[in-house]
């Protein structure tokens, strides 16, 4: 399919890029103890990007038989609107190893993945509490060309498993929920983990108590540190820097953040869904070192941002069916890393007997644990500043957790806050496609609500 389409395309355009991509979805969904749904899609797609006369287009297609004449016409159409840009597609090069497809995945029933539902709700059954579990497998294919030769392809597979457990007392709505991704099946600890994470916060979350308030210690749980890290992601992509509002821009070699503090992203991390040995423009993949040691040493790009910088493209080219290619993240990774483990697929590498925080609540007289906040995402978001409700935090009081606090927000620039971290974690964790361990930061502005 590939060859025969930008076979076609060169013969009227100046250089064609293409993926085709195959996805099928099982998803099963319990509601409150009981299977609510189970089914299985499938999705299949070409998209095609040309360069003709200077300017770029772009077509995209779902029909089961797709007519490529049509598809280059609409692309070459797409072109006479496009923006000028001088796109140079990359060459033919050894793509790297890694493993994307697992069979344990792949193998898995409808009903293998229902009695996996079924456990953990038997597992995470409480008197007064509403249990909810979805799963979904993922299975795909890829296969990308270009009019420069390069070629590439795999398989992947992915496997999401969340369990929430909701509490309802009076006005008082206590949500817990924990998630466990990865590219094969879970093991028997992977299950435990997500089991014991939800119980370990749910029993302190029991006992509500008074907001603390004032500049204080907050220590962000790998799931709360979303405020956190999500500045950074905007301000350390190549689009964000282009146009003018990144506060890193022009800081490439600068520290800027504490000596202890580092930021990667590992498309060839093992076991992680989002791994892949090549991105969707053909970029063959690679780690690519963001922040080291506090030092920003690059942004992240794919071929259209890097045109225009007059960079080069670090594989971080991502496309769906419909629509021209963007910049995404594979697996972000905050710290040093997760550490190998006997399991080379990746599975089994949350300790279950962490406590809440990493070990960071030691010697804090009053301060808060900040497990999820409410609306992350909204506002300036690449300024760094963020001021949010709590989702999930607990007091801290004397070293100790003496509670659950409601009608509270954090707020504070993260820019000023990661200048000087005053811990992290033990508790290191895969968090969707984000490692990383809880940090404790100083002077983090807390009011009561």
């Amino acid at each position: 399919m590939i060859d025969r389409l930008l076979d076609a395309a060169c013969a009227t355009v100046d250089g064609a890029d293409a993926l085709w991509r195959r996805e099928d979805r099982t998803a099963v969904a319990f509601e409150s103890g009981r299977l609510k749904t189970a089914g299985v899609t499938e999705e299949t797609g070409v998209n095609l990007r040309v360069v003709a006369g200077g300017r770029m287009g772009v077509a995209g297609t779902t029909a089961a038989a797709p007519d490529l004449v049509e598809l280059i016409a609409r692309a070459r159409a797409s072109a006479q609107l496009g923006e000028a840009l001088a796109l140079a597609f990359p060459p033919a090069a050894p793509l790297p190893s890694v493993p994307t497809h697992f069979d344990g995945a792949a193998n898995a029933s409808l009903d293998d993945l229902i009695r996996m539902g079924r456990t953990l709700v038997e597992r995470l059954a409480r008197e007064g509490c509403q249990v909810n579990v979805a799963i979904e497998r993922e299975l795909g294919e890829t296969a990308v060309g270009n009019s420069a030769g390069a070629r590439g392809g795999y398989r992947s597979s992915a496997v999401a498993v969340t369990a929430e457990v909701v509490r309802i007392a009076a006005d008082d709505v206590l949500t817990i929920y924990d998630q466990y991704l990865g590219a094969d099946l879970p093991g028997d600890g992977d299950i435990e983990a997500l089991v014991r994470s939800i119980e370990t916060r749910l029993e302190p979350a029991l006992t509500v108590v008074a907001p603390p308030k004032g500049a204080l210690p907050v220590v962000f749980t790998p799931a709360g540190l979303a405020a956190v890290l999500l500045p950074l992601e905007q301000a350390l992509s190549g689009r964000t820097v282009l146009q003018g509002s990144s506060p890193l821009a022009g800081k490439i070699g600068e520290r800027a953040f504490d000596a202890r503090f580092s930021v990667s992203d590992d498309p060839l991390a093992p076991g992680r869904p989002a791994s892949r040995p090549i991105d969707d423009e053909c970029v063959p993949s690679a780690p690519a070192p963001l922040v080291e040691r506090g030092v920003v040493r690059r942004f992240v790009y794919d071929l259209e941002t890097a045109a225009l910088a007059n960079a080069r493209s670090t594989g971080h080219g991502r496309r769906g069916i419909f629509g021209k290619p963007h910049i995404r993240y594979t697996n972000l990774i905050v710290g040093d890393g997760p550490r190998p483990t006997p399991d080379a697929q990746g599975r089994g590498s949350r300790d279950v007997g962490r406590a809440l925080g990493g070990g960071l609540l030691e010697g804090i007289a009053d301060g808060l644990l900040v497990d999820d906040l409410i609306g992350v995402g909204q506002g300036n978001v690449v300024g760094g500043g963020f001021g949010h409700p709590v989702g999930l935090a607990y007091r801290v009081e004397r070293g100790e957790i003496t509670g659950r606090v409601k009608d509270a927000a954090v707020a504070g620039n993260v820019y000023d806050l990661l200048k000087q971290i005053a811990g992290f974690g033990t508790d290191g964790r895969w968090l969707g496609s984000r490692w990383s361990p809880s940090l404790r930061l100083e002077g983090v502005s807390v009011a009561r609500r």
